[in-house]
């Protein structure tokens, strides 16, 4: 959230440009602020575990607790909820999903950073493909491809009647709309939060020291104030986002398994 050179016309709220960042090495190379925020965030999660686990011991210490507790939170309440007694295996992977996702998504209100990574689409979008290759691929290999298939377009229990309504709905489903709902979900989230936050305290700023007279610095510390509680709820959505991502991938995973999904 860059201070704005305010013109004289009055405020410019902030939009959609302000998720646009020039190349941080100069014209004619590509490596951006949000490539900084994936690099510095793929980095703090490898430490962080990298370190809680290195010196495990019986009675853990604080980052030792701390990661285990990551830990267990997505094995019990994820994987083993969504997905059952084999969601065991798919743990590590739900597990770094979570904390890069959540990583990335409070870069948003770290100072300095001041950017959600994730409201830039196209970072949710891979993390989306990557969950729908892991489970098409664990649904093929544990039912084979016709069987896989045949059992998602065609459920038994169904009337025959429906399928062919119910067919083309269930593979349109499966292969087109869930990576992108996963997509738009987050990246929405992320978008609409930040934007919100820069409003207020771009706002904030703009009236107290633009605006003339008392009312306008009353109102603007109001939207100030307004802002710091707004970056508290907007930490919890970030990781709410972060589990409701990683959660629907579970789910996914699991129906996947399943042989009446």
């Amino acid at each position: 959230m860059s201070t704005r050179i305010v013109a004289e016309s009055g405020f410019h709220s902030p939009g959609p440009a302000d998720f646009e960042f020039p190349p941080l090495f100069g014209e004619g190379t590509f490596f951006t602020k949000p490539m900084l925020v994936i690099v510095l965030g793929t980095i703090a999660v490898g430490a962080f575990f990298y370190f809680a686990a290195r010196r495990s011991t019986l009675v853990p210490g604080k980052l030792q607790f701390a990661g285990e507790s990551v830990y267990g939170f997505v094995r019990d309440g994820i994987a083993r909820d969504a997905i059952g007694r084999e969601g065991i295996k798919y743990v590590p992977y739900l597990v770094t999903l979570f904390a890069f996702i959540a990583v990335l998504n409070i870069s948003g209100i770290i100072p300095v950073l001041q950017l959600p990574a994730t409201s830039k689409i196209a970072i949710p979008l891979f993390l989306a493909l990557i969950s729908w290759v892991i489970y098409n691929y664990v649904g093929i290999k544990r039912q084979g491809f016709g069987g896989y298939f045949k059992n998602m377009m065609f459920p038994p229990g169904v009337p025959k009647a429906i399928y062919p309504l119910l067919a083309p709905l269930e593979f349109f489903s499966t292969f087109i709309v869930r990576p992108f709902t996963l997509t738009l979900r987050l990246t929405f989230n992320m978008f609409a939060g930040h934007l919100v936050l820069l409003l207020t305290i771009l706002g904030g700023e703009y009236l107290i020291f633009e605006y003339q007279g008392l009312v306008g610095v009353a109102a603007g510390s109001v939207s100030i104030l307004f802002s710091i509680v707004l970056t508290f709820f907007e930490a919890f959505v970030q990781i709410l986002q972060a589990y409701v991502f990683v959660l629907l991938s579970a789910i996914y995973i699991g129906g996947a398994l399943s042989h009446e999904h």
